[in-house]
């Protein structure tokens, strides 16, 4: 049997201009991977920039490898209205190259991983 394959796309948190400190969205994104392996689940992380224009290509890269089974689009990229550009371009490329996959909206960090589950058999 083949695990379940995820691809969570999110902000990268070593990419966002500070003062600020990554250390606790780093730890999130972590800790999601790892309950994200104990369920058995295969899921790999593509990490945008703010303006994503040099990460659409992996991106793309990502999506075209193999079938995704759900791809989440994390809430940092939405629920901010500045990077409502961003989130319409990366919908219509994940759209475009995954047009039969579940997408997942998550609240926050604290809910990848369920998010996730809502759309996976």
């Amino acid at each position: 049997m083949t695990s379940r394959q995820v691809l969570v796309v999110g902000l990268d948190p070593h990419r966002i201009p500070g003062p600020w400190d990554p250390a606790p969205v780093t730890a999130a994104i972590e800790a999601a991977a790892e309950r994200f392996r104990e369920l058995g689940i295969d899921a790999q992380n593509c990490l945008i920039g703010l303006d994503g224009t040099d990460d659409v290509p992996a991106l793309i890269a990502a999506l075209d490898a193999h079938p995704w089974d759900c791809v989440l689009l994390g809430a940092g990229i939405r629920k901010n209205e500045e990077l409502l550009p961003l989130f319409e371009k990366l919908l219509n490329v994940i759209h475009l190259h995954a047009p039969a996959t579940p997408i997942a909206l998550n609240g926050g960090l604290h809910d990848i991983v369920d998010a996730t589950l809502r759309h996976l058999p």
